[in-house]
């Protein structure tokens, strides 16, 4: 105990129990901002535009998912910024685009009003999603094509690291996806199916192929051999298969 909140005690007197009362004053914050706000505590967030709705709605489920892809392009593209190349590069900065748009689409998610029209107050403010992003992730996946073998028969997700993260972005976008198209039937002002939503859909169905066709260029430029999918594949033998010796 710090010797300034040590109790004042006279000589032969017992204390049963001690109260600080001293508080702890708060400095000012000089840097960056408080992230905590506290409102939350209760299970519940706002969204923009106003009201509130619980963490586990529908709308928190799907652009959580998608902060979590976001994660995830991150974690790739600092993997792949320790290698060099041009090809690479040109890798990094396709996955900085698709960040940008993913916060985009995500702004979009967490964005509810009375009428969900791209016209209304809030979602007026957002940053229009780019129509042109599906055909981009089209144009980057014919380039990434061109060097690779055609396909006959299924491949397991894994080789390089990189090539492995990928295929988890693949299939968190379809999580992502999953959970905007339960969005779309759980909430009646959706029903029309709105320009931006249909948008956020065209561009994470296309965001899935990209990923998955980066995954064999992944491994392609580092020489990684795809694994083939064999379904009649047995066990190996040796020591794996041995029995567990007692001690």
């Amino acid at each position: 105990m710090n010797r300034a909140m040590k109790p004042k005690m006279k000589p032969g007197k017992k204390i049963s129990s001690v109260r600080l009362t001293k508080t702890a004053k708060r400095t000012p914050l000089k840097g960056a901002q408080r992230v905590y706000t506290k409102t939350g505590d209760t299970g519940s967030t706002g969204l923009f535009g106003g009201g509130r709705v619980g963490k586990n709605h529908p709308r928190l489920m799907a652009y959580g998912a998608l902060d979590e892809l976001n994660a995830i392009v991150g974690l790739l593209a600092a993997h792949l910024a320790i290698q060099k190349g041009s090809r690479v590069r040109s890798v990094i900065n396709q996955l900085n685009l698709i960040q940008s748009t993913l916060f985009v689409l995500g702004s979009h998610l967490a964005t509810q009003d009375e009428t969900e029209d791209a016209s209304s107050s809030a979602r007026s403010m957002l940053p229009s999603i780019d129509p042109e992003f599906t055909k981009t992730l089209e144009t980057w996946m014919d380039e990434m094509s061109e060097d690779l073998s055609p396909l006959k028969n299924f491949i397991l997700p894994g080789g390089s690291v990189a090539a492995s993260l990928a295929h988890v972005a693949r299939t968190v976008t379809r999580r992502v996806e999953r959970e905007s198209v339960q969005l779309l039937a759980t909430e009646t002002q959706l029903s029309s199916n709105p320009p931006w939503l249909a948008e956020v859909l065209k561009g994470l169905n296309r965001l899935n192929d990209y990923f998955f066709v980066l995954a064999r260029h992944l491994n392609r430029l580092e020489r990684k051999p795809e694994e083939i999918w064999n379904p009649k594949m047995e066990a190996p033998k040796g020591v794996a298969n041995s029995p567990r010796r007692t001690r």
